[in-house]
């Protein structure tokens, strides 16, 4: 059996201190403690330029400000039960990608409030607590897929159009490729199948993808970065999206998700975990409610799940609930929950010792993205 330790959760008055921090955040201010942490210090360099940029993207206008790009660096909030916040970002992101890359935060695509699809991306680095813009992507697009392997980035499918912009969604399975070195984006090999708002996770340098908003629900297929080749694996057992899903331990774990393509489809809580050796399927012990537009992340040997939908007694149709499931005892702990209730992240960033989850949906359905980054320091261990 698997060990799992843990340390105690805080006070109310804890738990109401961030809240109150959450609060502060959300009108555009910060405490004035962490104002002064973040004073630009010994290699810091000098604080962004007072100037701010119009970005565009198809119908979409936004307005990127240097000065919103800096804010109190990784700690400066205070920390309750582990969880503290972020520098926000400085636009607002929902059904977005998150990876880490090269010691940052990519923010990939999504939409703010108003479901118009975005072709930007945002990188935030903890060493100087800045976001900046990255390399735009080729076409605005909401519910990818992004990996990064072997000092590249990838982004895999999605959906574009739909949302808001009065026209069909449109399922894709394009591939491009970032190389830092270069810059811009290379298109690849496509997937086999064309889908959006699935999961993706990497062992020895291969990218898996599973899921995805009907019709590629069952659709599990792998991609290898050096041959630039997909290979169709044995389907995902259950049908599903807008799912959880990591690499842990040389296997592949897939957590939750929705059944149908709608914010108010069916929610399981089924888990499923795929043996690349066997390339065989079997079952993990349930989470302990069913939940849709769920993100994950790996630390300590755990898997974590954050957030989602499927919460009906929650005001919003959310919930705040965060577990941690450990493979060894195939057993999942509740933990503390979320201070913003949020969901579609497809994707989380692990740096520090901290699980960073950035933006997210705070209502049911995709029109309203936060700014807000949440940030979680486990102390949990599954190893």
């Amino acid at each position: 059996m698997g060990r799992i330790t843990k340390l105690a959760s805080g006070s109310l008055a804890g738990a109401t201190a961030l809240a109150l921090s959450v609060a502060t955040l959300a009108q555009g201010q910060q405490p004035q403690a962490a104002v002064q942490k973040a004073q630009p210090g010994p290699g810091a360099g000098p604080p962004p330029p007072d100037r701010s940029t119009p970005v565009e993207a198809n119908e979409l206008r936004e307005t990127w400000n240097d000065r919103a790009s800096q804010g109190p660096p990784v700690g400066a909030y205070p920390e309750h039960d582990g969880w503290s916040l972020g520098a926000a970002m400085p636009l607002a992101r929902s059904e977005h990608a998150v990876a880490e890359f090269g010691g940052r935060i990519w923010v990939l695509g999504g939409y703010p409030p108003g479901r118009l699809p975005s072709n930007l991306v945002q990188i935030y680095d903890p060493a100087t607590s800045r976001w900046s813009l990255g390399p735009k992507l080729p076409q605005p697009i909401h519910h990818t897929h992004v990996a990064a392997v072997g000092g590249r980035i990838y982004v895999l499918g999605g959906e574009i159009e739909g949302a808001s912009t009065g026209k069909p969604e449109v399922f894709v399975a394009n591939v491009w490729m970032h190389d830092p070195a270069v810059g811009g984006w290379v298109e690849r090999s496509p997937m086999p199948t064309a889908r959006g708002g699935g999961g993706k996770a990497v062992i020895d340098g291969r990218i898996y993808v599973a899921g995805g908003r009907p019709p590629g629900g069952s659709a599990f297929e792998v991609y290898d970065p050096a041959t630039d080749k997909w290979e169709k694996l044995p389907d995902l057992p259950t049908q599903r999206n807008h799912l959880a899903m990591v690499a842990l331990g040389g296997k592949i774990i897939v957590a939750g998700g929705r059944t149908g393509p709608g914010a108010m489809a069916e929610r399981v809580d089924v888990v499923e975990i795929y043996d690349p050796k066997t390339r065989r399927w079997s079952r993990g012990a349930p989470l302990p409610a069913p939940r849709g537009g769920i993100t994950g992340a790996v630390h300590a040997g755990c898997m974590f799940v954050f957030g989602g939908e499927g919460e009906r007694t929650h005001v919003l149709g959310l919930t705040p609930n965060s577990y941690a499931y450990d493979p060894r005892a195939d057993r999942w702990t509740r933990l503390p929950d979320l201070p913003i209730a949020v969901h579609g992240l497809k994707g989380s960033a692990v740096i520090g010792g901290r699980i960073f989850l950035p933006g997210g949906g705070i209502t049911l359905g995709g029109n309203s993205g936060t700014n807000a980054m949440q940030v979680y320091r486990p102390t949990i261990r599954c190893d």
